[in-house]
């Protein structure tokens, strides 16, 4: 049984490496879209590029976070993170001195493959660590901390890109890394699933992110070579249904089909695709919108939109005590029409919009949004399954929502209407905004009829979250015990 306290140096130690690991992670994930209009200038860069700039980091992370957790459960979970923490690093200075777009997405690719080593271990290794009477305290330490990062990170970031330059967003996390390595090696007692053998679903991870970079690479090339982007979506339905198939022969799968004959689980992941489709979606473009369209530095940029992250870093434990009350089906349904409500109180901000009267209200919309659903799906998604499947469950759904931002990134400027030099346009970029607001809100709304129609409250005894105060914007947390399950 794990026996550290948190209040030994030790305990203090470890908190401090994962709360490192996870940030690094977390930072890019918030960090990227504000310097987009600076990167695309200096790499005469097109829409399409940016759009790969964000994707191309997702689809990895995506396509192999569950992956990421396994691999820990079987080779150590200290090891596995510390390998992730130095091939983010890596990657992370491979796109600091990228000299072009063309490298700049080969190394994000890169990077994303490190983000789903680290990711799923940052928890992991508390959960291994810690004495259990302390072990909700320090997810809870944990998950505070990663907050605050998340709410310093666009301002940190618009300040490196209009300072230093937007190179500094990736070289930063290299001191990071430098710290973090270290004392792991150090302090952080190594730990792995006994129960864990036989061989990796490695054919089925790879097939979910092939599936996924075809998928995003039609939707992004349609408005260019509509020949090509057919044939590469086919490809990336062909292999999302081998995939399907091959997950279906696997006596121990990597996702395992059955835990969707949960009607409940399937819907919250309905729920949770329209959701962080949306947020995704409006998160890459807003960044755009108020530099672009509003005259926004990327310092302002970053700061203007801090209002949602600190709302969820205040009110995400009281969101989730509220549910436990009243149950799920309404914080599920009111969150994403709350958040419907503020990206149509977008539509309001264009050029000389004013950031009281305009940008903020629309913001503390969406932000109140978001905090009324996300405690509560965490804790509908861990209370839909078994509690021993509820790591798996968490991973899951955490993949879904990332798999949804980034289709969603690839989707909404063809659906809206953006051409290759959108960003370099504020009339044309502004009016393409709106629509892709609408279409952000239509998801969202969608969303809010599958929690009302499906989502009831879980049994008693559930496991309930252990991530009280979480400020993330494009994904939900991972929750729940390691994933266990050995791919074979």
């Amino acid at each position: 049984m794990p026996d550290v306290r948190l209040a030994s140096p030790q305990g203090k130690w470890i908190l401090l490496t994962t709360v490192l690991g996870s940030s690094m992670a977390l930072l890019d994930s918030t960090v990227v879209n504000v310097a987009l209009p600076r990167i695309g200038r200096d790499l005469d860069a097109d829409m399409a590029a940016l759009q790969w700039t964000v994707n191309a980091y997702m689809v990895t992370l995506a396509g192999l976070i569950l992956l990421g957790g396994a691999l820990g459960d079987r080779f150590g979970r200290r090891k596995v993170f510390v390998v992730g923490v130095v091939w983010f690093a890596v990657a992370s200075l491979l796109c600091g001195i990228a000299p072009n777009a063309e490298v700049l997405i080969a190394a994000r690719a890169l990077q994303g493959v490190g983000g789903a080593l680290l990711t799923p271990g940052s928890l992991a290794l508390i959960q291994a660590s810690f004495h259990p009477d302390d072990r909700g305290r320090a997810v809870g330490l944990w998950s505070g901390f990663g907050g605050i990062g998340a709410a310093v990170g666009p301002f940190v970031g618009g300040w490196l890109v209009d300072g230093p330059g937007w190179r500094w967003v990736f070289l930063l996390n290299v001191p990071l890394a430098a710290l973090c390595v270290p004392v792991a090696l150090r302090h952080v007692p190594e730990s792995g699933d006994g129960r864990a053998h036989g061989r990796f679903d490695v054919l089925g991870a790879v097939l979910g992110a092939v599936a996924l970079a075809l998928v995003t690479y039609g939707l992004i090339e349609a408005g260019q070579d509509g020949a090509v982007a057919a044939v590469s979506a086919l490809a990336g339905v062909a292999a999302a249904v081998a995939f399907v198939a091959v997950e279906r022969r696997r006596a121990e799968p990597m996702m395992p089909l059955d835990i969707f004959a949960s009607r409940q689980f399937t819907a919250v992941n309905l729920v949770t695709l329209c959701v962080y489709a949306a947020l995704g979606g409006f998160f890459f473009l807003a960044a755009l919108q108020l530099q672009v369209v509003v005259g926004y530095s990327a310092l302002a940029a970053g700061t203007a939109l801090l209002p949602t992250t600190v709302l969820m870093l205040l009110l995400s434990a009281r969101s989730g005590e509220l549910a436990d009350r009243i149950g799920p089906r309404l914080p599920l349904t009111v969150g994403p029409l709350l958040c419907a409500a503020g990206m149509l109180l977008m539509l309001r901000v264009g050029p000389g919009a004013s950031y009281p009267g305009d940008v903020l209200p629309a913001l503390l919309v969406l932000g109140l949004g978001m905090v009324t659903l996300v405690a509560p799906l965490t804790a509908t998604v861990l209370g839909s399954v078994d509690v021993a499947r509820a790591g798996l469950a968490s991973g899951i759904n955490n993949a879904a929502a990332r798999a949804a931002g980034l289709v969603a990134v690839a989707a909404l400027p063809l659906l809206a209407g953006m051409g290759e030099e959108a960003y370099r346009e504020p009339a044309a970029f502004d009016a393409a905004f709106d629509r892709a607001m609408v279409w952000c809100a239509g998801a969202l709304v969608a969303g809010a009829l599958v929690a009302a129609a499906v989502v009831r409250r879980p049994p008693p005894g559930c496991k309930r979250p252990e991530c009280l105060r979480h400020a993330g914007v494009t994904s939900p947390p991972l929750e729940g015990e390691p994933v266990r399950k050995r791919l074979a």
